[in-house]
């Protein structure tokens, strides 16, 4: 296992163990993180936007990692999110895909991709269904997302 593969691995433990802080040591303090809801965070923005994550989820999220590859630059690894979505209540099985890349070895770039239209089927239901796949409603949900965020921000 390399070093950076470690690195991950610690990530990952540190996520599904429900410890922000110690996801965030994982990081570069210049950290730049996307995913589709979550369009561009960068440093500290993305420490936040994990521990408001962790925080919705009260303790009831569980995370499953594997196929995690490593080199002295770049990285790979799949992971599984379920939890109860907190706007609908609905269950959520979301699978990820997750691209590094590392600098002083730390993780400098964290890209997560998964399909949106899926995870909105099982977060919003037929409303998700019929209108999940538009960027009208892709919008929305990143519109909200961050209006969630920027109220964490405030409160904390």
């Amino acid at each position: 296992m390399t070093d950076n593969e470690k690195l991950l691995a610690r990530f990952y433990t540190a996520f599904a163990n429900a410890n922000p802080d110690e996801m965030c040591a994982c990081y570069h303090p210049d950290i730049k993180f996307s995913d589709p809801v979550f369009n561009s965070l960068k440093g500290q923005e993305v420490c936040q936007m994990w521990t408001m994550l962790l925080k919705k989820s009260k303790g009831n999220i569980k995370i499953h990692y594997s196929e995690v590859k490593a080199n002295q630059f770049i990285g790979s690894a799949k992971w599984i999110a379920n939890y109860q979505f907190s706007k609908t209540k609905r269950m959520v099985t979301n699978t990820i895909y997750a691209q590094f890349q590392f600098k002083d070895g730390l993780i400098i770039k964290h890209t997560d991709n998964f399909d949106i239209w899926k995870w909105s089927k099982q977060a919003f239901g037929l409303k998700g269904f019929l209108f999940g796949w538009t960027g009208f409603m892709q919008k929305k949900i990143q519109e909200q997302a961050m209006i969630s965020f920027k109220k964490h921000q405030q409160a904390n």
